[in-house]
């Protein structure tokens, strides 16, 4: 098959590589067929076409349904993204045929969403009226994922382990600063000065071991000359993070951004909940970009916000 064209000429076809797709999904040449509205024999007749034109097995029968062979998930893989682009393609001629209008599915890691994401979607309320978004905060691992599978647009991250050559990341938009957040009444929000020593005599909340928040934190903690910090909790989860340090006198270190928003200085007059430690440790994560599927094109409405977040566009805009 040193032929490019060789599966093409021998009568591959779109509705294949849609079976290989829905196949890869569901393990079941039954729900295969009910996702492409076919009876199962005209599902099972092209998944033995596909053999044919294949010229080897791509599927393996178990107890509970299919496996593909390595040859049938190298071509699932490039099916799916055979469907996601042509979904794309067909969003994009919607969206020039009405005029500036569409959909756009958006992910971002935690800071960026509140300093890029929002106000480029109080932007985008009055410049394009005519377009909505939908917006996923997550890890940059998790948004990977989600763009390769074809269910974001683009994200504001970081380059995923392992997904080099499947992700496209921009030059870096930014760096994440990273400040200290305590419940109001914590007794070092009460000190006109905070000892470095003083931050390891309480549990720090952070994620896992491979979070990259988490190694930025460490890292510069030996580098000040601390300790790790006491840690009984590992966890990603933003809610519950800031219902553990509401409820107990846990630190958590978290973006610049998130803390703003959330927090306040001890001797602010409007009150929150939280308060940002007036202790600056230089904690930064490293860059963060705009991810994208390597070779994809971003439908009209989605390069606009996209360019909307990169430049880190704001007006008024929500109600």
């Amino acid at each position: 098959m040193n032929d490019p064209d060789t599966l093409l000429r021998k009568g591959l076809k779109l509705s294949h590589l849609r079976l290989l797709h829905a196949l890869s999904e569901t393990g079941q040449i039954g729900l295969a067929a009910d996702r492409l509205s076919i009876a199962q024999p005209a599902a099972s007749r092209l998944l033995a076409e596909v053999e044919r034109i294949a010229g080897q097995p791509v599927h393996l029968r178990t107890g509970r349904g299919i496996t593909l062979t390595p040859m049938g998930e190298a071509l699932a893989r490039r099916a799916a993204r055979v469907v996601t682009e042509l979904r794309d393609a067909e969003r994009e001629m919607t969206e020039i045929a009405s005029g500036g209008s569409g959909h756009v599915r958006i992910g971002s890691v935690t800071g960026p969403a509140l300093d890029r994401l929002l106000p480029a979607l109080r932007t985008a309320r009055l410049a394009l009226p005519g377009v909505t978004a939908e917006a996923v905060v997550a890890t940059s691992d998790v948004l990977g994922q989600q763009l390769l599978a074809g269910r974001l647009d683009f994200a504001i991250g970081r380059m995923p382990e392992g997904m080099q050559g499947q992700l496209t990341l921009s030059d870096p938009i930014d760096v994440e600063p990273v400040a200290l957040m305590v419940r109001r009444g914590h007794r070092l929000a009460l000190q006109p000065r905070v000892e470095l020593a003083d931050l390891m005599d309480y549990d720090w909340v952070l994620p896992g071991p491979e979070a990259l928040l988490t190694r930025a934190v460490l890292a510069r903690l030996r580098g000040l000359g601390l300790p790790p910090p006491p840690q009984r909790l590992a966890t990603a989860s933003f809610l519950l993070t800031l219902a553990l340090i509401q409820q107990s006198n846990a630190i958590a270190p978290l973006a610049r951004a998130v803390c703003d928003r959330f927090g306040s200085a001890p001797d602010a007059a409007q009150a929150t909940p939280y308060v940002i430690l007036p202790v600056d440790l230089g904690i930064t994560v490293e860059p963060y970009g705009l991810l994208t599927r390597t070779g994809s094109i971003l439908t009209p409405v989605a390069r606009r916000l996209a360019a909307m977040v990169t430049a880190g566009q704001d007006e008024t805009g929500f109600d």
